[in-house]
């Protein structure tokens, strides 16, 4: 499906398509896992929904993310979200990934419409709009991603 195509669906073909995106991505999330040439590494707790991630990157010299993975458990969402958060940020420049941080955070918290970016696949995860309670579950994976870039050595917390 083009990402344009996700774009033109009516508000129940988007419900469908989040539900579907979840389940897909929570069953079989891609890049699950220890990496184990990791430069940068970060852990996110979602204490109200019990989600608990480890982000790990592997980044270059020229700050490229050559590959990602993550470790964990949480509700659907959450694995979904990070499954997803992998697979888009891999041959990324940092900065680039954290454009992508702000964008997806903004558009799951409703804030603004992603800076006008195409979010293709990952524009259905707006459906936690829908159940507030689950926009942490959404973002956590996002805020990890922020904090291994970044070298913070706090765990991100949802809280």
């Amino acid at each position: 499906m083009s990402s344009g195509h996700v774009q033109s669906l009516s508000s129940d073909e988007l419900r469908e398509l989040y539900r579907s995106l979840i389940l897909d991505h929570a069953k079989n999330p891609r890049h699950f896992g220890k990496l184990d040439t990791a430069t940068h590494t970060s852990e996110g707790i979602n204490p109200l929904c019990g989600d608990k991630l480890r982000l790990q990157l592997e980044v270059d010299a020229e700050h490229r993310i050559r590959d990602a993975a993550f470790e964990g458990t949480g509700c659907a969402i959450s694995v979904a979200s990070a499954s997803l958060l992998t697979e888009t940020i891999i041959g990324l420049h940092e900065d680039e990934a954290l454009a992508w941080f702000d964008d997806v955070t903004s558009h799951l918290t409703g804030t603004s419409d992603a800076n006008g970016r195409d979010l293709g696949k990952l524009q259905a995860l707006g459906g936690v709009r829908d159940f507030p309670a689950r926009v942490k579950c959404a973002t956590l994976a996002w805020h990890a991603l922020r904090s291994a870039i970044e070298n913070t050595d706090e765990p991100v917390s949802t809280e």
